[in-house]
Order: C-alpha cells, then structure tokens, then sequence
C-alpha cells in the first residue's frame, strides 16, 4: 500500500473544490456540503456516500456513523481509499483531477462502500455488512461480497455490473472494466472465487469463473471467459479464453492498454 499523508491529500481536495466553485457556481451546494463544510477527508467521505446510498429504509445518521466509526477504528482504510482515487485520476483519462472520483465515479464510490461492509463482516456483523451490500447493488449497480478481500490503487472503471464473489481476491493495483464478473462455477461452496494478482487489466465484460489464478500483471481481453489460471504477463483472449501474446507493457493495470498483445 502507498503510504499517503492525508492531511495534504485533503488540503489539494479542499483548493480544488474552492477552484472549482468559482469556476461553476452551480455545483456550490454540492461542493459545499461535500468537501467545503467538512472537517476532514473522513468526514467527506461520510457525507458523500451516505447521501448517495440513503434510501426509506436507511437512516443517513446510522449509515454515517458507521462509516465515521469504521475510519477510527482502522485509518488503513483511509490509505485505501485515497490510494483507489490517486489510482483513478492516474489512469482514467476523463478524470481531470482527484477530487473526480469523489464527486462522480459510481465505481469509486462502490469501493468506498465496499471497504466499510468487508470492516463489518470482519466485526462480526455480517447481516448490516449484507444489507450495506445490497444498497450498493440498488444504487450503482455494483455486487461485492463483504467477505471478497481488495487490496488498494483499485481504479473500478465505469464499474456497471461488476460483480465479485464471496472468496474472490484483488490484489493491489489492478484495474477493472465495466461488466467484469469474478464469480463461480455453479453450486460448490468453499474457495470457489477467482484470484486476481497485482497489475492485472480485466478488460470489458470478462468473464473470470470459479477458483483460478490470474498471474501478475496478466492482461484479459474484453469479452473472454476464463475458466483456467493465466499465467503472469500473459495476454488470453476468447470464449473460452486462450493465450494470444505476452503483455507488452509492464504493468498493464497502470498502462490501460485495451489492445491486445502478439
């Protein structure tokens, strides 16, 4: 995990929302509310994804105390999520600046919830961390698994439809396209969830099923289906998915390179 110092992090996020208020003061509520009127990145945080996520039977005060207790008991879950938003503003190019994610990006956001529901299912309360799961998938459209573990630098790009199991783990720095399922084979229960390694690019729509490895920095071509593991810096592409090349870049999560490779 990159170790981030969070008091400058907030400090650019508090000069950005004030330049951006000038610039367009029709966002000023937004900006006010969000960032403006807070006291710290945490206090942001909660303010934003509560809103986003209250509904008739959510209260915003529990769901902002939740995540507010969750950030005082364990601060690495802060280092996660300003590193996944350094991770998007570096390798997104429609975000413009780091405060983007936070404002807009339903995949960041999700990550954001997920983060408090896998504290909560490691607490013991498996049944609010379910329910926190579940007002994810109404509000962005994104299905995790409290129980699936993600490292940080996740950029969850566009992030419609992506879906991970309960035993399936990211590591750190991989990046992920819109529709991509980490899912199972059928009804085993057990470890039965994909392993995606670090600086691994899953390209739109791929299909990664049941308890297989996807070695590091290996590159999935959009629309494939993986039923084996993939070994590291290896390009597969197809249904069902096959060797086509070996990864060019040296890191494709950060490079985001959607050709595949010869």
């Amino acid at each position: 995990m990159r170790n981030i110092d969070l008091k400058p992090h907030w400090d650019k996020l508090l000069a950005l929302a004030e330049t951006l208020k000038a610039k367009e003061p029709a966002l000023s509520t937004l900006l006010n509310e969000t960032i403006l009127e807070r006291n710290s990145f945490a206090e942001s945080l909660s303010y934003r994804i509560t809103r986003k996520l209250v509904n008739g039977t959510a209260s915003i005060d529990v769901l902002r105390k939740e995540f507010s207790d969750a950030f005082i008991d364990d601060p690495n879950i802060l280092q996660s999520i300003a590193c996944d938003m350094l991770a998007v503003n570096e390798r997104d190019p429609a975000c413009p600046h780091i405060l983007f994610p936070l404002l807009y990006f339903k995949g960041f956001q999700a990550l954001i919830c997920y983060r408090l529901s896998h504290h909560l299912w490691h607490q013991g309360r498996k049944d609010f961390a379910c329910y926190l799961q579940s007002l994810v998938s109404e509000r962005f459209s994104v299905d995790i698994h409290p129980a699936a573990k993600i490292g940080c630098g996740i950029l969850l790009d566009h992030a419609t439809s992506f879906v991970a199991g309960e035993t399936a783990v990211i590591e750190d720095n991989v990046s992920i396209l819109h529709e991509v399922t980490l899912g199972g084979t059928g009804k085993e229960r057990g470890d039965r969830h994909p392993k995606i390694k670090s600086g691994v690019l899953l390209g739109a729509g791929a299909k990664i099923l049941g308890n297989v490895t996807i070695g590091e920095c290996a590159k999935i071509g959009a629309g494939s289906v993986v039923v084996k593991d993939v070994p590291p810096h290896k390009s597969v592409a197809g249904v069902p998915a096959v060797i086509v090349g070996h990864t060019s870049e040296d890191n494709p999560a950060l490079g985001m390179c959607q050709m595949l490779d010869d």
